[in-house]
């Protein structure tokens, strides 16, 4: 293992009998030596792996005394990048049939191509030059008539729109101009290796790596949002290590089958219908009911003053609007128009 995966440079996933254990919780009995679990997570650690958790079972070896020892001897590893290209990738316990060993099934669980993701602002984008003039002049852009709430729900469809689009175009241009940056810096050093730089290209290398610092800045910040972390290390490159968060969130909060029963339900066609029917019958038409409230016996419920009853009823001012707006944490999770508490702090 160690000598195929130091050398390889394609994205990994190694699977099987490994034939030992990693912990004492992998076993079910206490006969456990730790030298060679040891050693095995020491080069699994080495090999920057990881492995993926398994659903379905505990244990995935069994032998056949009568009383019988459990063990967790096949897995599933990883490295980063092939976590990175298949984030929701699952791995599910099947039937051991008569076999002492628990097959095991890898899904990569890709989305299909008919999946529409849904809008999300990215904080990355407020460091963008001319990005807040932009959102301004497209809500600037939009006159309507109505109430200050009918008014603004009609500007951020707007710049939702807007944003779309917008953010669809600049994806492309960044990965290619991420691309170039990349390739023009790689020259300058192989060039620099054996020959000195003159003045032009020196600095010519400083301005490449001041805007390809900004771009990965800017994707940084964008995984760092969805790992939903509450600290952003400032100076260190955190990408992975937000991007690899930002997986396993995705993946917890993912359904990918339920049991109802003794059935199982998977796919994502047979999950909604099964979730929707559910809950079309549990809030469904209420049971016939006897039961009826006097809502004329109020004596003994403590009632609220006239005073009190202004007070909660008046209109929000725009002081009480904006100390709720900046008592959020400013990267909690979007409302349904996919707009983060940041955004409404910086606007």
């Amino acid at each position: 293992m160690v000598r195929v995966c130091s050398k390889e440079t394609v994205p990994i996933i190694i699977g099987g009998d490994f034939n030992i254990i990693r912990s004492p919780d992998e076993k079910n009995n206490e006969n456990y030596n730790d030298i060679w679990p040891f050693l095995f997570n020491a080069v699994i650690d080495t090999l920057s792996l990881r492995e993926l958790e398994m659903a379905g079972r505990k244990f995935t070896w069994a032998n056949h005394l009568q009383n019988q020892t459990f063990e967790k001897l096949d897995r599933i590893l990883v490295c980063t990048e092939f976590e990175s290209k298949y984030p929701l990738t699952t791995v599910h316990a099947l039937n051991r049939e008569i076999s002492d060993h628990t097959p095991l099934l890898c899904s990569t669980n890709s989305p299909s191509q008919t999946y529409q993701p849904q809008f999300k602002f990215e904080l990355g984008w407020l460091l963008r030059d001319g990005f807040c003039d932009m959102v301004r002049d497209v809500c600037h852009s939009v006159l309507v008539d109505g109430s200050p709430l009918e008014r603004w729900q009609a500007k951020i469809r707007r710049l939702h729109q807007y944003l779309r689009g917008w953010a669809k175009n600049v994806s492309g241009t960044y990965k290619k101009e991420k691309k170039e940056l990349l390739d023009k810096l790689d020259e300058l050093d192989k060039k620099a290796e054996n020959l000195l730089l003159n003045e032009t290209e020196l600095n010519l290398k400083y301005v490449l790596s001041e805007r390809l610092a900004e771009l990965l800045r800017e994707e940084e910040v964008k995984w760092y949002q969805r790992a939903k972390v509450k600290h952003l290390l400032e100076g260190d490159a955190n990408t992975k290590y937000f991007h690899l968060l930002a997986n396993g969130r995705h993946r917890k909060t993912h359904i990918f089958q339920l049991e109802d029963g003794d059935t199982i339900i998977d796919g994502d066609a047979q999950l909604k219908q099964h979730i929707t029917n559910y809950y079309k019958n549990l809030f469904g038409p209420p049971d016939n009911s006897n039961m009826k409230l006097d809502e004329h016996l109020v004596q003994d419920i403590p009632q609220v003053s006239e005073l009190e009853n202004e007070y909660l009823t008046d209109v929000f001012t725009e002081s009480e609007v904006r100390a709720a707006i900046f008592q959020m944490e400013h990267n909690k999770a979007p409302g349904p128009d996919g707009f983060p508490p940041k955004f409404y702090q910086v606007f």
